[in-house]
């Protein structure tokens, strides 16, 4: 939950950030998916680490933050 303003929300707005939060939470898993497939099928053609892999992991750090910010 969100640490120093959450004086500032009532109930309802809690728990929108909380379903928000666990939403993110989802495409974190979905991301991880991909990601993990992405890394095998290189693995599995004995390629190095795909670029496309250092994107994915920005934007799983990006959602972890979210995460952390809003809610856990």
């Amino acid at each position: 939950m969100i640490s120093e303003p959450s004086d500032e929300l009532d109930a309802r707005q809690r728990e929108r950030l909380d379903e928000i939060a666990a939403d993110l939470r989802e495409v974190l898993s979905r991301l991880d998916d991909v990601q993990f497939d992405v890394l095998r099928e290189a693995s599995a053609r004995r390629q190095g680490r795909p670029a496309v892999d250092k994107t994915l992991s920005q934007a799983r750090r990006s959602i972890e933050k979210a995460i952390h910010l809003i809610g856990e």
